[in-house]
């Protein structure tokens, strides 16, 4: 009877263990994904920012202020966003392309 029982155990051991593994893999590509959507510069002083990544896909830019209010949103297939209309601050800046999305933190000068 105990034997029956350790093939049940050994069994969803390597099930966790395999479930896990494949977690983490997903994980790591959709940190890859997300790193590889960005923005330069950062502080902005001239009212544009360049968006960087791997495609030329149509992005999705929004910006938030602090209080977490909307305050600029555009969708463009540019790599330029001309952001001149936000007054100095700091700003969280959403990028999404596709399924992939980034959060950055943007301060303008």
């Amino acid at each position: 009877m105990l034997k029956n029982y350790s093939i049940y155990i050994a069994i969803f051991l390597m099930f966790f263990c395999v479930s896990s593994v494949s977690a983490q893999e997903k994980n790591k590509e959709s940190v890859q994904k997300t790193e590889q959507l960005n923005f330069y510069p950062n502080p902005v002083s001239s009212g544009k920012i360049y968006l960087t990544s791997n495609t030329t896909s149509t992005k999705e830019i929004e910006i938030f202020d602090v209080l977490g209010k909307s305050v600029f949103k555009v969708s463009t297939a540019s790599k330029e966003v001309n952001i001149s209309s936000l007054p100095t601050g700091v700003y969280i800046i959403k990028i999404k392309e596709g399924e992939v999305s980034a959060t950055r933190k943007l301060i303008i000068k």
